[in-house]
């Protein structure tokens, strides 16, 4: 059968790191009150010549160096952001312009924190078929530019990045071959008014800020997180137990943690590096995915669940045979 592989990994970061003590020299905050709530300590802000479109490219040269393949073996680019460099064109075409292809298919995906996990499932309905071969998937944000700095429980939260994969489609045995397994993605926009950011071009023709109601998102990701890894794995016939790695949303530790308590799993499994990143919405889910792999924990043939929440409300998880 066609899979889509997953041969290539690649993330990039904004120059400027910011500590929570630096954080607080401008927010009525301390180092100590972020990490025992979120278990964040470092975020990377974009200085004005990074943008989302600047971060994904270096992303996507990064994956496609990994994967050992040219940029103009790629023949679709889906990018998932919710900060894009400009409404209108997709930002994709920007990075596609970048990396120097003249031609291939190139969107955007808008899912906010889940946006990534939907980029995925796109791009592989879409190598399935036969039409593309290969496919760069990219989650990519500057968050700090819609934060409200005064606003300290939100703006701690946050950071800037991009992370990038290549798929290629392959013959792959269906019980043993590499490849996505199986993807589940979900939205529920009753919930719009617990995240979501006040303005926009119909609205408001303004970029607006990010509102968040921490406490019933938090509820609501411990429950859609463990609820759609189970779904996505039974569909496969396979259980958490049979999952070598979890790389999860980085929104914060206390989720991480309560959602691996609830399946069982030993937080070992767990990849996790929002210390290092905070939250970075679409980009979290690769940016933790390449780290795992450039530190050798993900090797090939493990069972890799990758699953996010967010914005919308959406989220979802792919099971991957790295």
């Amino acid at each position: 059968m066609i899979r889509s592989v997953l041969i290539g990994t690649g993330s990039a970061l904004p120059a400027r790191r910011v500590s929570n003590a630096e954080l607080a020299e401008r927010v009525d905050t301390t180092d100590e009150w972020i990490v025992e709530r979120t278990g964040i300590r470092f975020r990377h802000i974009a200085a004005p010549e990074e943008t989302t479109a600047t971060l994904a490219a270096d992303a996507c040269r990064a994956a496609l160096d990994a994967a050992g393949i040219a940029a103009t073996d790629i023949g679709l680019i889906v990018l998932a952001t919710a900060t894009p460099d400009q409404t209108f064109p997709a930002t994709a075409t920007k990075v596609q312009a970048m990396l120097g292809i003249d031609d291939c298919v190139a969107f955007d995906v808008a899912a906010v924190c889940s946006g990534f996990l939907y980029a995925v499932q796109v791009a592989d309905s879409m190598l399935r078929t036969g039409a593309y071969a290969r496919a760069l998937v990219i989650g990519a944000e500057t968050f700090s530019r819609i934060l409200d700095w005064e606003d300290r429980t939100t703006c701690v939260l946050f950071g800037d990045g991009a992370g990038a994969i290549v798929l290629e489609a392959q013959e792959s045995d269906e019980k043993t071959g590499r490849g996505i397994l199986a993807s589940k993605l979900h939205a529920d926009g009753r919930h719009n008014g617990l995240l979501y950011v006040d303005g926009g071009p119909s609205t408001t023709g303004t970029v607006g800020k990010l509102r968040m109601k921490g406490r019933e998102v938090f509820r609501h990701a411990v429950v859609n997180l463990a609820s759609v890894m189970e779904e996505a794995l039974k569909g496969i016939d396979l259980t958490p137990a049979d999952v070598d790695w979890v790389v999860p949303h980085q929104a914060n530790a206390r989720i991480l943690d309560a959602t691996a308590r609830k399946l069982s799993l030993p937080p070992e499994r767990v990849v996790v590096t929002v210390d290092r990143h905070a939250n970075t919405s679409a980009a979290s889910v690769p940016l933790a995915l390449d780290t795992a792999v450039r530190d050798g924990r993900i090797q090939p043939g493990q069972i890799v669940v990758l699953e996010a929440m967010g914005g919308g409300f959406t989220w979802g998880a792919a099971v991957v045979r790295y």
